[in-house]
């Protein structure tokens, strides 16, 4: 569990191949260092977000950690454009005294969304961005949270749809703390959101299903008849 508080922005330096055959099953051994700040209380084993994604801990020295990526993240994230020299965002997972500044961050990444632009308003940014997976849009709401490369950054506008897209803004202070603060449009980042929404659909979907005998009709009746009572007035 994480809070999305970015800790560090760390650099890759090395990143290796794993053997199909060994234990590994494939993937990547990534090196990731200039990070010493949150590697004094390491241990083997330890659970830190690179980018956003939970990922265990296999060695470490005093500035620098090896962790293991999984053929299946590198698809679902944007860890498999990686390079040497790449900056990262690194957060620890979260201790029960840890105050959650953020919100509460799986570190499950859900889909990437390419930034679509990035546009000045005053001293922040507005970072505009679509997902691949379009049906993620439906748990983004205005207002609400949104982990983008592992930072919690609330929504400030969604559009659905097709083309639907949703917005986030980064205030100067965030800029020089996360590296998706550099990044231009046509990258992509790494989306987690939260996961209240998608306990909130499934409730209510199991909800319904016992109730009406699994007709949705009566759950659509009931949104139509608030919507024209919202209408009306």
């Amino acid at each position: 569990m994480f809070t999305g508080l970015v800790e560090k922005i760390g650099t890759v330096t090395s990143l290796e191949p794993l053997d199909t055959s060994s234990s590994g099953g494939g993937g990547t051994s990534l090196t990731i260092s200039d990070c010493e700040e949150i590697l004094t209380d390491a241990h083997l084993g330890d659970s830190i977000a690179v980018n956003g994604t939970c990922l265990t801990v296999t060695e470490f020295d005093r500035t620098s950690f090896k962790v293991g990526v999984a053929p299946e993240t590198l698809r679902r994230t944007n860890l498999g454009s990686l390079k040497t020299n790449s900056r990262v965002n690194l957060e620890r997972a979260v201790k029960g005294e840890t105050r959650m500044g953020g919100h509460f961050v799986q570190g499950h990444v859900d889909t990437i969304a390419k930034i679509l632009s990035v546009t000045p308003d005053q001293n922040a940014l507005v970072f505009r961005l679509q997902p691949r997976d379009k049906g993620v849009l439906r748990y983004i709401v205005e207002k609400g949270y949104v982990t983008l490369d592992g930072a919690s950054l609330t929504v400030t506008k969604v559009v659905d749809g097709e083309d639907g897209y949703f917005e986030v803004m980064l205030i100067a202070y965030t800029q020089e703390k996360i590296v998706t603060a550099s990044k231009q449009s046509g990258e992509d980042v790494n989306i987690e959101i939260d996961i209240v929404g998608k306990y909130v659909e499934k409730s209510v979907e199991g909800y319904f299903a016992g109730a009406a005998g699994g007709d949705f009709s009566v759950l659509e009746k009931m949104v139509s008849r608030i919507v024209e009572e919202k209408l009306k007035r």
